[in-house]
């Protein structure tokens, strides 16, 4: 067992994670029973990783908080200031391939609406809920996973404990490193994990629902690409006065392959953690920039909520002119931070953006359900480049990053 154990620690997490994922595919393609059966290994993992991500924010922010040094430098600005220009930046990606490539979806009056869930009705609602998570009774956010109010305690609870006893400091940051190793502990099994995700997804949808959707996908994950490769190197060489590429590729390696899978932003903020330790990353940095960016970086979901809106208006012939292009643009970034941080988090947003063309909430339904039918691939490919974004740019913040060479 020892030299199993071994041998699986030198091969390395990524190239097992290649493995599983090749293993997967294979099993749900030839053997969907099996798939299926080994879809229980997927949830166990995603459910750990949603398990221990709460606890984790929590601890490692309260720690980081509390052991602060004056002197010492965190560098959460400019992250911000990254993560708000990506977005809007994405949202005008989808609004010209939109108009560069339009899109009708088949079907949009025969395909039955969503009727369990609840859009929000406006802008104002979304900005609510966002700050309402703020004031969050604590006990609550963590068991909810509201990691607005879980970042706001842990920085409020963090300073009060400065003017603790050394002891106590000293408890609360080996209670961390100890909740970091059970992170490691989980992150470990990812490779099994990933295999129980692919083969049970490939068993139960396999690729004929997509097809009929080919040139909405095309158009989806053609400009998530664009952002992963192009726009977001440009963000980074600007801050890092540097070849981006080494570190655009570690974080799409190492993070958005799992984000890929798990479908979840939150569920991924371990392996991000774990990633930025392994960078060498400020940890008073990246334990509140990693959280807080998976639930307002959301450069994936701005490309869904436009590409989708945009090709409803071009199946209902509604005509949309530049300003309402860039104005659609603007309520995407705002909306998609309060996008949640979940499987599916940004498709609810559809609606809003919707009623800026005078799209009736029922068609709006439709478009959701939609994207439920693509969201195999949308909503997996559109976590996996907000996460792995999230490390990107917090990475790209960093002076241990700026004083590297290439």
């Amino acid at each position: 067992m020892r030299a199993l154990i071994d041998m699986y620690q030198r091969i390395g997490l990524v190239p097992l994670i290649i493995i599983g994922l090749v293993i997967g595919i294979l099993i749900g393609w030839l053997l969907p029973s099996v798939g299926i059966a080994l879809g229980l290994l997927g949830t166990l993992f995603v459910g750990a990783l949603k398990a221990v991500a709460p606890i984790l924010v929590f601890i490692l922010v309260m720690a980081a908080v509390s052991q602060h040094q004056g002197q010492s430098q965190v560098h959460v600005k400019p992250v911000l200031i990254m993560y708000i220009f990506g977005t809007f930046l994405a949202a005008l990606t989808a609004v010209v391939a939109s108009f560069a490539f339009p899109t009708e979806l088949i079907g949009l009056n025969t395909i039955e609406a969503v009727a369990d869930q609840a859009p929000p009705s406006g802008l104002k609602e979304v900005l609510t809920t966002l700050l309402m998570n703020l004031v969050d009774n604590p006990v609550n956010a963590i068991a909810s996973a509201n990691y607005m109010g879980i970042l706001a305690w842990a920085l409020i609870i963090g300073f009060a404990l400065r003017k603790a006893s050394a002891t106590t400091r000293t408890m609360v940051a080996d209670l961390s490193e100890a909740i970091s190793n059970v992170v490691r502990f989980v992150i470990a099994f990812a490779p099994i994990g990933i295999l129980g995700l692919v083969a049970n997804t490939i068993a139960e949808t396999g690729f004929e629902a997509l097809a009929s959707y080919g040139r909405l996908l095309a158009v989806l994950l053609g400009s998530m690409l664009f952002i992963a490769l192009v726009v977001n190197p440009i963000i980074v060489a600007f801050s890092i006065r540097r070849n981006p590429y080494p570190l655009v590729f570690t974080c799409l390696r190492e993070s958005g392959i799992t984000a890929f899978f798990t479908r979840s932003s939150a569920a991924n903020i371990p392996v991000n953690m774990n990633l930025a330790k392994k960078l060498g990353l400020h940890e008073d940095t990246y334990s509140v920039t990693l959280p807080l960016g998976a639930t307002i970086n959301m450069a994936g979901a701005a490309i869904t909520i436009n590409v989708l809106t945009l090709a409803a208006a071009h199946t209902l012939g509604i005509p949309v002119d530049f300003g309402s292009a860039l104005l659609l643009s603007v309520v995407a970034t705002i909306a998609a931070t309060g996008a949640s941080g979940v499987a599916g988090g940004s498709l609810l947003l559809i609606p809003l953006a919707c009623s800026l063309f005078n799209i009736p909430n029922d068609i709006a339904m439709q478009v959701v359900a939609i994207g439920f039918i693509i969201g195999v691939v949308q909503d997996s490919a559109e976590t996996a480049l907000n996460s792995s974004t999230d490390v990107l740019f917090t990475a790209a913040a960093d002076p241990v990053m700026k004083s590297k060479t290439a």
